[in-house]
This record gives C-alpha cells, structure tokens and sequence, in this order.
C-alpha cells in the first residue's frame, strides 16, 4: 500500500503546486489566481518568476513520486515551501479570500506530505 500511497500524496503536492504556473503567462492569471487588483510591473515579474519556480518545485515531485530514491528530497522541499507560505501568512494575516484558498490548499499539501513521510518512515520502499 506504502508503494501506492507515497506516490499519491507526492503527486497532491505536485498538482497543488503546479497550480499557479499559469501565472508565467501574465498579469490577468496573477490577478485571477491571487485576487490582486493591480499589480505593478516590479511585482509582475517576481510572481512570474516565482511561478516558475512553483513550475520547477511541481515538476520534481511528480519526478520523485515515481523514484523513491528521491521522495524524501521532494518531501522535505515541497514542506519548505508549504509551510513557509502558511507561517509568513499567519504572520503577516488579512489576507484576501483568494489567498486564504492558497493557505487552505497549503494546509493539504502539508497533511499530504506528512502521511508519505510517515508511510515511508512505518514501511520503507
């Protein structure tokens, strides 16, 4: 079951995080995916980049579900940057509905991650 389930949970976060690639493709996408009005051009081209990096974080964990060797990497990455959106939100606070949807979506990529971890720690592959 650890064999089928690990993948899965990686594959969760991998989808989560793969969501906001399509803000590479403008400032429409970010405003549609952040629920930000204006966005300056300084800061269009750091949510884009950033969406990149999102793009490149997805696309390991989709790698590494299917190569256990690389699971606790894509794990532990794919953590770093969950839960450092969530406690910079909790931080920071009032944020729009359209990012409360990102935490919520963070909240399941973290309990995702938690059950690989502890299916690979409770049955290693």
């Amino acid at each position: 079951m650890t064999r089928f389930l690990v993948p899965v949970a990686l594959l969760v976060a991998a989808i989560i995080h793969l969501v906001p690639v399509i803000g590479v493709l403008g400032v429409a996408q970010l405003q549609s995916l952040y629920g930000i009005d204006a966005i300056a051009p300084d800061l269009a081209i750091l949510m884009r980049h950033r969406a990149v990096l999102f793009g490149l974080l997805g696309a390991f964990l989709v790698y590494a579900a299917f190569r256990p060797s690389l699971q606790w990497l894509a794990m532990g990455a794919g953590m770093v940057s969950a839960t450092s959106f969530l406690v910079i939100a909790w931080w920071v606070g009032e944020y729009n509905t359209a990012l409360a949807n990102v935490v919520l979506a963070d909240i399941v990529v973290v309990l995702a991650l938690v059950v690989a971890a502890a299916l690979r720690l409770t049955k290693p592959q």
